[in-house]
């Protein structure tokens, strides 16, 4: 078993991956990122669906990621910025994942567990952006804010169908 050095100040700097502050336009990237994830998500299991409610729900919550997405572009595009997206490897992969797992059960639980558990992930990136964002840009804050209370909501609206 190998005995990890204690830290102090003295090698502090030594720890990898260093915890990396994130800029405006890193921010956005990952917003943009996210709503692509969660319309993937959305997208890989809306055929799936049986029960009216939950369709309508998902349907909801893919208009709410379209429209952050595009407001993120928007105030990308003011800034003259250019957006990294989610990679199409990652898109393959995420609506491959989800198709699997539909493999084991397709009723309306499990796709809302589905989307609960996409949906956490989302938060946890949201906050950890946040929490690695220290510039002082409102129109960034505010719609990584607006994601993050997407996310929570669509939590909360899942709840209901598991």
């Amino acid at each position: 078993m190998k005995i990890l050095p204690r830290l102090s100040a003295c090698n502090l700097h030594k720890i990898s991956p260093v915890m990396k502050m994130k800029d405006s336009k890193d921010i956005l990237s990952s917003l943009l990122k996210t709503t692509q994830m969660g319309q993937v998500g959305i997208r890989s299991v809306e055929k799936a669906v049986n029960g009216n409610e939950l369709k309508k729900a998902l349907r909801d919550q893919l208009k709410e990621y379209n429209d952050i997405e595009q407001e993120t572009y928007a105030l990308a595009k003011r800034r003259g910025w250019e957006l990294t997206e989610l990679n199409p490897i990652a898109r393959t992969m995420a609506d491959m994942a989800t198709r699997g797992k539909l493999m084991y059960g397709k009723n309306d639980s499990k796709i809302a567990e589905m989307m609960v558990q996409g949906n956490t992930r989302g938060v946890i990136k949201s906050l950890k952006n946040l929490h690695r964002y220290h510039q002082n840009d409102g129109a960034v804050t505010e719609m990584a804010q607006k994601l993050l209370d997407c996310e929570n909501n669509n939590i909360k609206q899942m709840e209901g169908f598991l």
